[in-house]
């Protein structure tokens, strides 16, 4: 359950992120296997938002991860007091890797995540 209640709240900050950003076209994929999640996020945008998408990819790339402050990030992210950018900081500090590919206003998303031994 611990798994897929964080692979829902990851894909609902990212749908929520893109309708604020225009889009009129979104799609998921939840892959899960072995331990491994894999999300894919397809989604178009306004073009006046393209520093919002480099701001996204600023935030998933932050290399302040810290596995002991995880569950902190997932609670936070759950409280519904922060801002987009805020949670978009959260959500990079939750993934383990990511992948963007962009193609004029469309973007897509590869977030993976390891979920060894978690419950």
């Amino acid at each position: 359950e611990y798994i897929e209640k964080k692979t829902a709240k990851i894909m609902q900050e990212l749908t929520m992120y893109f309708f604020s950003i225009g889009a009129t076209i979104m799609e998921s994929k939840i892959e899960i296997q072995d331990g491994h999640m894999k999300m894919i996020f397809h989604a178009d945008y306004l073009p006046e938002y393209e520093e919002d998408i480099s701001y996204l990819e600023k935030c998933l790339g932050n290399e302040q991860r810290n596995d002991g402050m995880e569950d902190v990030f997932w609670e936070l992210v759950g409280s519904g007091g922060s801002s987009n950018s805020s949670e978009l900081l959260l959500l990079g500090m939750l993934i383990d890797a990511y992948e963007i590919e962009k193609k004029g206003n469309e973007i897509e998303l590869l977030l993976y995540k390891e979920f060894v031994n978690k419950k």
